[in-house]
């Protein structure tokens, strides 16, 4: 099983919409670890840690994200393999 982390921007409508909480439940299904934060500029910046067929399925989910969010732009850069203890909303 190869692991993998990937860190990514999610741009659009993804603050004040449950946007995190989607995504560490997402996260959670798949056995990921890593976190979702709101940033100031309104985007949302998410770790996914973990199989890397797990975190495809996630980064592809990233774009869907929550029924009211509206996302505009996915930003994925692969990191070095560090595998936080869990999945948190900072």
């Amino acid at each position: 099983m190869s692991k993998r982390c990937v860190k990514a921007l999610v741009a659009g409508k993804v603050q004040g919409v449950w946007y995190r909480r989607a995504v560490q439940e997402q996260a959670l299904q798949h056995g990921l670890t890593g976190y979702a934060k709101n940033l100031p500029d309104g985007q949302v910046e998410v770790l996914l840690c973990g199989n890397g067929e797990a975190v495809n399925q996630v980064s592809a989910w990233l774009w869907q994200g929550p029924p009211n969010a509206r996302v505009t732009h996915v930003e994925l850069e692969a990191l070095e393999c560090h595998d936080p203890d869990n999945f948190v909303c900072l």
